[in-house]
């Protein structure tokens, strides 16, 4: 009955890195059976140049229907940015190629009607590289930066002035900014779509390659730090009481999806730390081996008796001079507390 039908599901990595596309074959064969004459059909899931048309399109076709001309396919990356309320979707330019200029056309017209601002391009191939390149951008960078915070804690340089004075610059610079890693659905797993079909061509994408084991390093370089503020103060990690603060993949949502909280924690754990977790967004997470860990309310005795507070994810609405205040010992992985420079009881990332 639909006139369209805009394909958005998800897009993980198999255990193996490899892309798992089981759920756009998925929606791609139930829309192949229900088909009929006219519809448009877009994907909008992040995946590897020539998905659309190498695995979607032979689904589609048969039945003597010709696409763009009985129906038309098309990609158009999804660019939402959740827990930014600056960018509304409206406002955010569409961009869309099809298998034909006559799809291109159809998928202009019809998210014309909703987004200020809609890009052609020459293909879905063209369409599904824009998304790889958008996020490969923000992987290599993050990965850039977090080598750089590394060489900077070993250089005993703060590498947050080291930020903030760069981008004074008017040019030529854009910050990024270090952290405990990557997580999410998007960043941390669509440049690794990239890398497997580049080796399917015979090429290999080292430089996406090396920031995404820079940023995989991050979550293990944190517990080796808390490791080492611990035993500065005279405590081993074994037996010492840790809250975790924030365990989402970003600040502000409630997505903890490849969150690195989520490996710090489950290594924490398994090096006998006595973990706990606070997160205004979320009540409760799992680890691995299925453990169930519940969040705890923000007390000053949560807070006082643990022998480290760590900040992971910096939620806007945690109140952060609280914790400063009754913390023993902070590790600000995110910058969170620079309103704090002159507390003694604070070491950042």
């Amino acid at each position: 009955k639909m006139d369209a039908i805009i394909i958005c599901v998800p897009t993980p990595l198999r255990k193996t890195k490899e892309p798992d596309i089981s759920y756009i074959l998925s929606a791609s064969e139930a829309i192949a059976r229900n088909k009929r004459r006219g519809q448009l059909i877009i994907l909008e899931s992040t995946t590897y140049p020539g998905t659309t048309e190498e695995i979607i399109l032979p689904k589609l076709n048969g039945n003597g229907l010709e696409a763009g001309k009985d129906f038309f396919l098309a990609f158009s990356p999804e660019r939402v940015d959740p827990g930014n309320p600056k960018y509304k979707t409206k406002d955010i330019t569409k961009i869309v190629g099809g298998v034909t200029p006559e799809c291109t056309e159809l998928a202009r017209l019809l998210y014309s009607q909703a987004i200020k601002e809609v890009i052609p391009v020459s293909s879905t191939r063209s369409a599904e590289m824009v998304k790889l390149l958008e996020n490969t951008f923000r992987i290599v960078n993050i990965g850039l930066i977090n080598e750089i915070a590394l060489l900077c804690n070993k250089l005993g340089i703060d590498v947050w002035e080291i930020i903030n004075a760069a981008k004074t610059k008017p040019f030529g610079f854009m910050p990024f900014y270090p952290g405990p890693g990557v997580g999410g659905h998007c960043i941390g797993i669509d440049p690794l779509y990239l890398s497997w079909k580049a080796r399917s061509h015979g090429f290999e994408t080292r430089f996406i390659d090396l920031a995404s084991e820079i940023n995989s390093y991050m979550p293990h370089y944190v517990v080796d730090k808390i490791i080492v503020i611990l035993n500065e103060h005279k405590k081993s990690l074994k037996g010492s009481k840790i809250l975790i603060i924030g365990v989402t993949y970003k600040k502000d949502i409630n997505d903890i999806r490849e969150s690195p909280a989520l490996e710090i924690v489950n290594s924490l754990i398994e090096k006998e730390a006595l973990v706990q977790c606070h997160d205004p967004l979320v009540s409760g997470f799992e680890i691995d081996g299925g453990k169930k860990i519940s969040t705890v309310k923000l007390t000053k005795d949560t807070v006082s008796s643990n022998d480290l507070v760590v900040i992971i994810t910096d939620h806007t609405d945690i109140d952060y001079k609280f914790i400063v205040d009754n913390a023993k010992l902070v590790f600000d992985t995110r910058n969170a507390l620079k309103e704090f420079k002159n507390s003694k009881n604070i070491v950042r990332l």
